[in-house]
């Protein structure tokens, strides 16, 4: 009951990275990255009508788009590269877009997110965008990590080249803090300089992972930051997914999470389980839940009877048992998800801590085991319906301020 509360609650929550979307001068890059792009939709068809920015995740090029639009008074329709299938779907969806007027704006820009998405086997799709650009009447801003891959080479004589550089750790941090202060988190401010480090200075994963820690509700400290998944990890484990989930693995492929650091076969079906209904459809999940659930058998096997040479057959279902459930691979960009019931147990352990914490304390009081305990604390609960009973309690099992107001919230009617 509680984790589903808590996954409500959790969908009703802003993302902070929307709730404090910056304003264009805000954007942590480099004035130069913002200045170029903001003369080219000044200038728009003196020279060229499309611009490619380039640079790491979360450097701020899909945020100064929106920026600038909203500066400007400019309507921004974004389309990810991956939804253009096919000549015909860039003409039905932009093409018309590119030349229309704007109902309820000044102007329009069209964006065109995660350019790498598009498929080599969608003969035409570059071809087509650069189609658009020659025809369009208002300014295309494409969007891409890498611009160097061959399949976009055709592009570059077409557009101008923008390159948008990570912040500075110090920028970053000042960010973070800056959004604690008014969501009134504790946090030193080297703690948000490590969280900016730890994510390779990547403003929108820091701010998730801040907002991820604001749930503590309590000062943040450097043992709290080991919460927080490393980017490094989460870069590997999605081209493993990738090598899973996009092809059809050969039986001997069984080593594909060898390459993924300081991660078990635990996390792996977790991640598994969480991606799997991004790529798969209707017999396909059926087939790729059953081999995940044999695996799990296996699993449960080595737990009980520590039978290690059954991992072998658990690596072998969660790849390539996975990798050909498939009837096809899918083609195009899929966007993967870390597991959201790692953070759901973790919220939940985390609103439970002050009262297992108590629950302990009465345990070695009562000379009873924390199991007894914990079951004699729910009756116990009702004794302690007044502020002098729990401060009587409190006085007796040597609680803590946090303890004391944690009862006060909970038994307290």
């Amino acid at each position: 009951m509680l984790l589903l509360l808590l996954q409500k609650n959790n969908a009703k929550m802003l993302p902070w990275t929307e709730k404090y979307k910056p304003k264009f001068d805000e954007i942590a890059c480099s004035q130069e990255s913002k200045s170029k792009l903001k003369a080219f939709i000044a200038n728009f068809g003196k020279q060229k009508k499309a611009v490619l920015l380039y640079g790491p995740s979360g450097c701020g090029k899909t945020a100064a788009v929106y920026a600038l639009a909203s500066q400007l008074g400019y309507e921004v329709i974004e389309l990810n590269a991956s939804d253009l299938r096919n000549k015909q779907e860039i003409e039905k969806i932009v093409g018309k877009a590119s030349r229309q007027q704007s109902l309820f704006a000044r102007g329009k820009i069209i964006l065109i997110d995660e350019l790498e998405g598009i498929s080599p086997v969608d003969r035409g799709s570059i071809q087509e965008i650069i189609r658009l650009i020659e025809k369009t009447s208002w300014p295309i801003v494409l969007i891409a990590n890498d611009p160097w891959q061959e399949k976009l080479r055709p592009l570059h004589s077409k557009v101008v080249l923008i390159e948008f550089k990570k912040a500075e750790p110090e920028v970053v941090a000042r960010i973070l803090a800056k959004i604690a202060e008014k969501e009134k988190i504790n946090i030193p401010f080297e703690l948000c300089k490590l969280i900016a480090l730890a994510n390779e200075c990547d403003v929108r994963a820091s701010i998730n992972d801040l907002q991820l820690l604001g749930a503590i509700k309590k000062p943040i400290t450097k043992q709290d930051l080991a919460l927080l998944h490393g980017r490094k990890k989460d870069k590997n484990i999605f081209e493993a997914l990738r090598a899973i989930l996009k092809t059809k693995l050969p039986v001997k492929s069984s080593n594909v999470f060898d390459a993924v650091q300081n991660m078990d076969e635990n996390d792996f079906l977790l991640w598994l389980d969480e991606n799997i209904p991004r790529e798969y459809n209707k017999d396909e999940l059926v087939r790729a839940y059953e081999t995940l659930s044999k695996a799990d058998i296996f699993r449960g096997r080595i737990r009980r009877w520590q039978h290690w040479r059954f991992l072998f057959y658990v690596m072998l279902l969660i790849t390539a048992g996975i990798s050909n459930a498939k009837n096809n691979p899918k083609e195009g960009f899929t966007s993967y998800k870390p597991p959201s019931r790692i953070l759901k147990i973790w919220l939940a352990k985390q609103k439970l801590a002050e009262k297992m914490s108590i629950v302990e304390k009465l345990a070695k009081a009562t000379h009873c085991s924390k199991k007894v305990a914990s079951k004699e604390f729910e009756y116990l609960k009702f004794a302690f319906d007044s502020k002098q009973k729990i401060q009587e309690i409190a006085k007796e099992l040597n609680l803590e301020e946090k303890e004391i107001e944690w009862l006060k919230k909970n038994c307290i009617k």
